[in-house]
């Protein structure tokens, strides 16, 4: 799973198809992404003291990671993301249509001298 929280996505699937928005949180053990101001939903709650008013309330609920697609920030295409090493060990998420840099995924590697 390539996608991170903060990512600009657009939604390929369902009744908000077409729709861009950003990553709200990844849940990567059950491959569901929260996007912002897709899927939601109201929650029909009873007054209590935290809720004194009750009332609906809109929720996100997550969505499967295969009906998003992640928008490269330097060409503003929907692409596939891939991963890359540079010359000093860093890896990079890249993008597949114009081969740009994403974001880091992990630091350069420090070697151990004995």
């Amino acid at each position: 799973m390539r996608i991170n929280k903060g990512d600009q996505v657009l939604v390929l699937i369902g009744r908000n198809s077409g729709k861009k928005s950003r990553v709200v949180s990844v849940d990567k053990e059950n491959g569901k992404v929260t996007v912002e101001g897709v899927n939601v939903v109201h929650k029909h709650v009873r007054r209590s003291r935290r809720n004194p008013q009750g009332g609906r309330l809109s929720m996100e609920m997550p969505i499967p990671i295969s009906n998003v697609k992640i928008i490269c920030p330097s060409c503003s295409k929907p692409t596939r993301v891939g991963a890359r090493f540079d010359g000093d060990g860093t890896k990079y998420r890249i993008c597949k249509k114009c081969n740009a840099n994403i974001s880091i995924i992990a630091p350069p590697k420090k070697h151990v001298t004995k």
